[in-house]
């Protein structure tokens, strides 16, 4: 199975300690600047919406959310665009994404911290990717092979809820905190996205 579209989140870590508007002015920025690898467009506020999307970033190739979905606010990358490569380069362009965006976040705010042992990895398809036990069997070593790879160790849990109503995807818990700050220095994806 070819997977597309996928997502990572990072949740915060413990509880939140910025106003979430902190963030519409800093995605601003970011847009002006276009301070990502992506083009930026413009910046969307669903703070009124519970357990919603929160603060959206949004881009052509991909979004950028400080995301409040299953009411845990946390960074979600949202690959929108597809990439040539394996389903582990996917997963590792979208994480890598992911993480460069928590550490600008966290270089913007000093008391805001995301987790290092917590990963959730959704494919952002629901008829490519159904929310099944057959698509979380053919899916399952793909996540785990780019996990052992990433982490550089098997250490890890992986657990998959299905819900027929929610998005195929899983949650990854890392025994050892993982290191934000070597990303910077990991492999570009295959279409030069920088990860």
């Amino acid at each position: 199975m070819e997977l597309q579209h996928v997502n990572a989140k990072f949740p915060v870590d413990g509880e939140l300690t910025i106003d979430p508007e902190e963030i519409i002015k800093v995605f601003h920025r970011w847009t002006a600047e276009q301070s990502m690898t992506e083009i930026l467009i413009d910046v969307a506020d669903y703070r009124h919406v519970p357990d919603g999307p929160g603060v959206v970033l949004v881009g052509h190739e991909a979004d950028y959310a400080f995301d409040n979905g299953g009411g845990r606010w946390g960074l979600l990358y949202n690959r929108k665009a597809a990439l040539d490569g394996t389903n582990q380069d996917r997963f590792h362009q979208a994480v890598c994404a992911a993480v460069q965006a928590c550490v600008l976040l966290e270089h913007e705010f000093e008391s805001l911290r995301f987790s290092r042992q917590e990963l959730e990895i959704v494919i952002n398809d629901r008829a490519l990717a159904p929310s099944t036990p057959e698509t979380w069997e053919v899916c399952r070593a793909d996540l785990e092979t780019f996990l052992n790879a990433f982490l550089g160790h098997g250490d890890f849990t992986l657990e998959f809820e299905q819900d027929p109503r929610r998005r195929f995807g899983a949650i990854a818990g890392f025994s050892r905190p993982y290191d934000f700050e070597v990303v910077g220095a990991r492999s570009v994806a295959p279409d030069g996205v920088k990860g």
